[in-house]
């Protein structure tokens, strides 16, 4: 058994637990949680010091963590000897990360990022459709991602730059900008991004509004927001020979539902007239597995079975320093 602490009961640690407690080779001894109002499992021996989490003979630390702290964390489990996987963002700057990647490449350990957003059924179908060739280059792309924020929104952790590092573009924008890596096979430059905060009273954006140029050619635009008042994931993509859409994302409130992938391959009636209306495929999902297809990766990874393929300390660095590029442009 390979046994797990967990650092950080939130929201998401708390999901990341109830799939871990359900797996075959995985075995929660120890939780990090400091709040004393957050309740955790009464047979799970809690702490509230990362150093006692990491003393605890643990095989693989699962950082669910503020910002501020994910770098250093992960460098202190990696000095460790300890697998790391670590949620989203990676790290508050590409500085911080750049230190994690120096302590990484020293150890052998496994290190896994969760940008579960690519393990999608949706996804994963989309990738494979783009993969098989018949779409040709990606001509440009559209990407909506937006949250309705919640009543006490300005108040969250999650807004506030000496913490979280910025705010929905380094909080949510980040995935659709990770995406838009993955799908297409390119890296990507910021020509222009309008950061504002049009809505709350928080010290980071609320919106971004970001123009980018692909290594091979491809172009698109990315909007990122807090101010959506209805949740709304979508992402366009437009190729040579046809289109991509995918729209809507299942999450567990299931507010960006429902998911489905649009495609189709461009249709003209004659040289000069498209028909408008090609022939569409549509497949809705119902299941999201994200969650448990990136951690089943990350035990594979662990006991030799498989390597890294989503969220290795490189697509990490190149996700991020694409956020960070938005931010100083």
């Amino acid at each position: 058994m390979i046994k797990v602490g967990i650092a950080g009961f939130g929201k998401i640690g708390e999901l990341r637990y109830n799939i871990l407690k359900n797996h075959q080779y995985f075995d929660v001894i120890g939780i990090l949680e400091k709040n004393k109002d957050t309740p955790t499992p009464t047979n799970i021996n809690r702490v509230t010091s990362y150093k006692e989490l990491l003393n605890l003979d643990i095989d693989a630390v699962f950082i669910c963590a503020f910002n501020d702290v994910l770098a250093d964390f992960t460098i202190q489990a990696i000095e460790k000897g300890i697998h790391v996987f670590c949620e989203k963002p990676p790290a508050r700057t590409v500085k911080e990360l750049e230190k994690v990647k120096t302590t990484f490449e020293k150890s052998n350990v496994t290190l896994k990022y969760g940008f579960n957003h690519r393990y999608h059924y949706s996804v994963i179908e989309a990738n494979r459709i783009i993969e098989e060739g018949d779409f040709g280059k990606l001509l440009n792309f559209r990407g909506v991602y937006g949250k309705a924020g919640s009543i006490d929104y300005n108040k969250n952790w999650r807004n506030y730059k000496k913490i979280s590092g910025g705010g929905i573009v380094i909080d949510q924008g980040i995935h659709m900008l990770d995406l838009i890596r993955f799908l297409s096979g390119q890296e990507f430059e910021v020509k222009y991004s309008l950061i504002k905060t049009l809505f709350w009273n928080i010290d980071s954006e609320d919106n971004a509004f970001i123009i980018l140029e692909g290594d091979k050619g491809s172009v698109g635009s990315v909007h990122s927001s807090a101010t959506q008042w209805k949740h709304k994931f979508l992402l366009e993509l437009t190729f040579e020979n046809g289109y991509i859409n995918l729209d809507g994302i299942l999450s567990g409130t299931r507010s960006y539902a429902p998911e489905s992938l649009r495609y189709g391959l461009r249709e003209f009636e004659d040289i000069t007239w498209a028909m408008g209306k090609p022939q569409e495929h549509v497949i809705w999902f119902e299941n999201d597995d994200s969650w448990k297809l990136e951690i089943e990766e990350f035990y594979r990874s662990i006991a030799g079975k498989g390597e890294v393929l989503n969220g290795t300390i490189e697509d990490a660095l190149k996700t991020l320093s694409l956020v960070e590029s938005v931010y100083n442009s």
